[in-house]
């Protein structure tokens, strides 16, 4: 390991106790690693259970953490119940923060443990993030950046402490799929849901099912779209995604890429 590592464990060291806002994504399971060795038991990871949550991963997160050896809170979060976050503006992610922030800070009390961290890293801040803000109003602190850590050093870090995380896919809650303005609800997460679920079991690796009304527009890695193509396999993916409930099936030629739906905030500002 290097200096940014040491210097991330001091500054874990310093809390002296956190509670870990924890997905069960590369980044946050890092940190947790981190954390849960340098502050054994005074390292505890809370995750928040939503309809948004991509499939599985809250299962997902639960078998990081017993792997990790760390106490594992589940707490169900209610950001759907706020209009301000089910109309979908362009900040709907500040309102998704505000929300996990504020359970954090509840638990956190409760176990008297003063600091909240999460896994933000010095790339995030170049993205489109308006749950930064929610942070600072929380007071979440953002150790990954404090140590200058980018996501490519998280996945090296990982690599070397054996996760098996060290290589998983970016996930993001399934409000990303949706354009901004289009209302969501449990039954429209339900659907996309379920359509990147059959994907899993098709052992597609990286992809994306972006909800426009009747029509849901995929998006694989590139080098798995001649896969797709493939006659059996675009059947079934089209037959099962009309069962559950859309009209159109399309294939998005650019392939995968996170944030896909902020490239309309970009061609709207230019």
């Amino acid at each position: 390991m290097d200096a940014k590592f040491e210097g991330l464990k001091d500054i874990l060291s310093q809390t002296g106790g956190t509670l870990v806002a924890f997905s069960g994504g590369v980044d946050s399971t890092f940190l947790l690693k981190v954390a849960h060795m340098v502050l054994g038991d005074r390292a505890v990871a809370i995750t928040t259970s939503s309809p948004t949550a991509p499939p599985g991963e809250l299962e997902a997160a639960g078998e990081l953490a017993r792997t990790i050896g760390c106490q594992h809170i589940t707490v169900p979060s209610n950001e759907l119940d706020n209009p301000s976050f089910s109309q979908n503006p362009v900040n709907r992610c500040y309102f998704c923060k505000d929300e996990l922030y504020r359970i954090c800070r509840i638990h956190a009390d409760r176990l008297g443990l003063t600091t909240v961290v999460d896994g933000t890293n010095l790339d995030d801040l170049k993205d489109h993030r308006p749950g930064l803000k929610a942070a600072k109003e929380w007071r979440i602190r953002h150790p990954l950046v404090e140590a200058r850590i980018t996501k490519e050093e998280i996945r090296r870090y990982s690599r070397d402490l054996n996760l098996p995380s060290w290589n998983k896919p970016a996930i993001a809650c399934l409000s990303s799929r949706f354009p901004y303005g289009v209302e969501i609800n449990t039954d429209k997460l339900a659907k996309i849901s379920a359509c990147e679920r059959f994907l899993q079991e098709l052992s597609f690796r990286e992809f994306r099912v972006r909800y426009h009304g009747e029509l849901v527009r995929i998006e694989v890695a590139v080098e798995e779209i001649p896969r797709l193509l493939n006659t059996a396999t675009r059947e079934a993916i089209v037959q099962r995604f009309k069962e559950i409930g859309f009209s159109y099936v399309s294939l998005d030629l650019q392939g995968y890429r996170t944030g896909s739906m902020n490239e309309a905030l970009s061609n709207k500002a230019t």
